[in-house]
């Protein structure tokens, strides 16, 4: 038979550190059900100690998704452990996920430990991770620039406690294909207990090379689970892209000789969620997920493609879910074929009074665009208005005035705490003086540190989806609004960043 690829998907967990990617309960949700229905076998729903709002999202992970089994990040220590395995308590499968530096560059200066210091802590961990749950995984931290030797002590300690998964993470991204790939197996070789645990891989792409580095731990080391990230999401440079590593191993089986259970069908959709969600936009030529991915300019390649698909194409473009032929809606499609889309689109909602509500701004939406596409469909479903959060701040209306030579006005109406306010400014364009008058009520006293504009469909009627970052006491937030007018969208982007900052949750930062 031939041996099973697991993929283990940290878009939640590690992909949320990237600043500006932190998301509500109900985004998480929303995109733990979607990773669910790409039959992603482990989802790291979180890191439950770092604070009560992931505490809270884990266990609501773990009490709705019953396909996949369900993680929790944990310091190796004894509280981090046990507030993860509490979080936990609902799932079918759940799995502690422990991480200790074993890197001499971490141990002296972040933990400011001994190795023998590290040696004990890590065992004793596992043992009483082992006594609350029986899928514990260790990471050492930076093992990639760990001492083999000290690395292959302390691995076999921890096999030896009751560890079923060891994840060798390369955390900063240092590693190169090859020497990562005979790294791992040569750990396996040398560690007398190596065959008693899944080896997994977690590489970062700080020079590019996550993608291929994972592969090379898969092929060369032996690992049988990678760590990844839908489109790659992940602080700094990001993670390992998932989307890469699972259509790599599909599209090349004559190499790698594995099988992988995701449904690669839902890769788009999962892949449009996580950008429009996060406001971290996918670059057109991003393989597999890109616009351009499975696009042909070049003369040669269309007559090429055209005769037969496979002279310039290795994949099928509808394997991962995009569609030739583009279902387009209007105002005189009904209640009834819109829900049939969400569910076509993988969209599930809360409620029927959450389907209505986005029927109406469907509605409202085709009133003012004569065609609708999948991917404004999937920005008005991930717009926060039409979910039910307890917003401060939500958009009403807007009005604004320019003319060549004239300064910009803009008038914005928009709740505080349920209640309307009205607020004016002037400014160096419409979207500025929008913005300005915003903030001249609000005085929340954020530096704006991105805006950015994406056109959701490709015409001159197309959605505008904004993303708005702001940075505040240290907190830095993403916020994305959508609409045909690029000021309206940059207004609902501006308000929805503010909703995020009062969240005041706190965050424990912890990469492996």
């Amino acid at each position: 038979m031939t041996e099973k690829l697991i993929i283990f998907d940290t878009t939640l967990r590690d992909g949320e550190q990237s600043p500006g990617a932190s998301m509500t309960r109900d985004e998480k949700l929303r995109i733990a059900r979607q990773l669910e229905r790409l039959k992603v076998d482990v989802i790291e729903a979180g890191f439950a100690a770092s604070s009560n709002g992931d505490f809270e999202c884990v266990k609501a992970i773990a009490e709705v998704v019953k396909d996949s089994i369900i993680c929790s990040l944990a310091r190796a220590n004894d509280r981090d452990i046990s507030r993860a395995a509490e979080a936990l308590k609902p799932a079918n499968s759940g799995r502690l996920h422990l991480f200790l530096a074993t890197s001499p560059l971490h141990m002296e200066k972040k933990l400011r430990m001994t190795p023998d210091q590290v040696f004990e802590q890590a065992k004793l961990s596992v043992r009483f991770a082992r006594n609350l749950m029986a899928d514990i995984e260790f990471s050492p931290e930076d093992a990639y620039r760990s001492d083999p030797d000290f690395l292959c002590r302390v691995i076999e300690a921890v096999i030896s406690e009751g560890a079923t998964t060891i994840n060798v993470p390369d955390t900063v991204g240092y590693a190169i294909p090859e020497l990562y790939g005979n790294f791992i197996k040569n750990l396996r070789e040398r560690i007398p207990n190596s065959d008693k645990a899944i080896w997994s891989v977690h590489c970062h792409n700080d020079l590019g090379m996550a993608v291929a580095n994972s592969l090379a731990g898969v092929k060369i080391g032996g690992a049988r689970q990678v760590e990844c990230t839908i489109n790659g999401l992940g602080e700094r440079a990001g993670n390992c892209s998932l989307e890469e590593v699972v259509m790599a191993v599909k599209t090349r089986k004559d190499y790698f000789d594995l099988d992988v259970g995701i449904d690669t069908q839902h890769i788009l959709a999962a892949s449009r969620l996580v950008s429009q969600t996060t406001g971290f936009v996918v670059q057109p030529n991003k393989a597999v997920v890109g616009a351009n991915a499975f696009a042909h300019a070049s003369g040669i390649h269309q007559d090429g493609v055209l005769k037969a698909r496979d002279t310039y194409e290795i994949m099928r473009a509808e394997d991962v879910g995009w569609s030739a032929n583009k279902i387009v809606m209007g105002k005189l499609s009904g209640r009834n074929a819109f829900k049939l889309r969400l569910q076509e689109l993988g969209i599930a909602m809360e409620s029927e009074a959450d389907i209505n509500n986005a029927f109406i701004k469907f509605k409202d939406l085709a009133d003012r665009k004569s065609e609708i596409f999948d991917e404004d469909i999937l920005a008005l479903v991930s717009d926060e208005s039409v979910t039910h959060d307890n917003e401060q701040y939500g958009f009403v209306s807007l009005s604004q005035h320019s003319e060549t030579g004239e300064r910009p006005q803009a008038r914005v109406v928009f709740t505080v705490d349920g209640k309307e306010v009205k607020s004016e400014s002037d400014g160096n364009g419409p979207v500025d003086a929008s913005l300005k008058a915003i903030e001249s009520h609000v005085k929340s006293g954020a530096e704006m540190v991105l805006y950015s504009v994406n056109a959701i469909s490709g015409s001159t009627e197309s959605q505008g989806e904004v993303t708005v970052r702001l940075q505040n006491s240290g907190r830095v937030v993403n916020g994305v609004g959508a609409d045909p007018d690029i000021v309206v969208a940059s207004a609902k982007a501006y308000l929805s960043a503010l909703n995020k900052l009062q969240s005041k949750a706190d965050r424990v930062a912890a990469q492996g």
